[in-house]
């Protein structure tokens, strides 16, 4: 697989990433155009010979790229020349449709048009109009939710917990492995790590704490 092909039959990681930041103030195209920088980067440099699954190296990324755009204030300036794109893209979208009667996907778009990927997609993204969070109906405004694939987010959620895990001491991870993974009681636990009740809860809390603190 080229790496045309692998960033995109990996953009399933960029959506269930920008839908933990959904209803926090950023439009979703650009929580999910900044994802796929992050993407990219995380494809341009992974390393093999290090022995992690590409999923495992690249939430990460594609979150730190999400997170950097809420630093920012979530400005996303879209130039001329990506506008001018845009309209390109479109153009081409709607004559492969029109000859092949389906839709193009990001590499064949990328082929015709001899352009990069990633700059495909910011264009796409920069020509998208911006979705409403709230809708009319008989008793008012409600909230909509975004559409996103329940597995992606799972995996997306299982990939970052599985890292910071990673991250604990020896008896930090054993204690959450018993209490989450195996189901024990505090009681229960305390008596495999040879701690009371009372510091097993202490110390999950704690731990929690920072493993929530990460996760947001």
């Amino acid at each position: 697989m080229n790496r045309d092909d692998f960033i995109e039959s990996n953009l399933g990681l960029v959506h269930a990433c920008a839908a933990r930041f959904k209803g926090k103030g950023i439009e979703y195209d650009d929580l999910y155009s900044a994802g796929c920088v992050g993407l990219v980067k995380a494809v341009d440099n992974f390393d093999k010979e290090r022995g992690l699954c590409f999923s495992t190296y690249a939430v990460p990324v594609i979150l730190g790229e999400i997170r950097r755009l809420f630093r920012d204030g979530g400005t996303v300036k879209v130039s001329r020349s990506l506008k001018e794109l845009s309209m390109k893209v479109n153009r081409t979208v709607k004559e492969f449709r029109d000859k092949q009667g389906y839709e193009p996907t990001l590499g064949q778009i990328s082929e015709l048009m001899g352009i990069d990927p990633q700059q495909i997609a910011e264009a796409i993204n920069a020509g998208t109009q911006p979705l409403s969070l709230t809708c009319e109906d008989e008793n008012g405004e409600r909230q909509l939710d975004i559409p996103v694939l329940p597995p992606e987010e799972r995996l997306t959620e299982i990939m970052a917990l599985r890292q910071i895990i990673g991250e604990l001491n020896e008896t930090d991870k054993q204690l959450i492995t018993l209490r989450f993974f195996k189901n024990k009681t505090q009681t229960e636990a305390g008596k495999i790590l040879n701690m009371s009740q009372v510091q097993v809860s202490r110390r999950e809390k704690k731990i929690l704490e920072k493993m929530r603190s990460k996760l947001l």
